[in-house]
């Protein structure tokens, strides 16, 4: 098995909705950017929260987007061994220091989990924090394609409630 590596977080003093993955998938691994698969949904469905088509943008312009809107980007796990991209296949998961991250996000007021296995490892490690509301979003794997994008859309427009200035 592979030791896969998570990216550096995306999120700043501005941020004030982290959403978390589990581990990036080989394709995003491959480029080197979070959510490559031309597949996953990602980019889509956090475009309905930001207002934005985010689709059509260049890998750096899609971050600019999410970092003026107040979005940061991280995962659940720093590293793992796995084969192919599935989160079934993760193994001996090494956690991300989620807490150490967000005590330097003064503006957070959510952490969105992207997929049943960010939420599990999140809730793990967050649940206690006052003052944060924690999201369990579907995920935009195309391996999870049990609901439409539109349904998931529905769901991640939630987003939009904690994204605005006066939240």
């Amino acid at each position: 098995m592979t030791v896969k590596r998570a990216f550096a977080p995306l999120a700043d003093h501005w941020t004030r909705v982290l959403v978390l993955g589990s581990l990036p998938g080989d394709a995003s691994l491959k480029a080197a950017q979070y959510y490559a698969h031309p597949q996953n949904g990602f980019w889509r469905l956090i475009g309905v929260a930001i207002g934005r088509d985010l689709q059509a943008m260049a890998c750096p312009d899609r971050v600019e987007a999410l970092r003026v809107s107040g979005v940061g980007l991280w995962d659940v796990i720093a590293s793992a061994e796995r084969t192919g991209s599935l989160d079934a296949a993760i193994r001996s998961p090494e956690a991300a220091d989620l807490r150490g991250l967000i005590a330097g996000l003064p503006s957070l007021k959510a952490v969105a989990f992207n997929g049943a296995t960010a939420a599990r490892g999140g809730r793990k490690v967050l649940a206690d924090i006052e003052g944060l509301t924690l999201i369990d979003l579907p995920s935009s794997s195309p391996a999870h394609a049990s609901r439409t994008l539109a349904e998931k859309a529905e769901r991640w427009a939630i987003l939009k409630d904690f994204l605005a200035e006066d939240a």
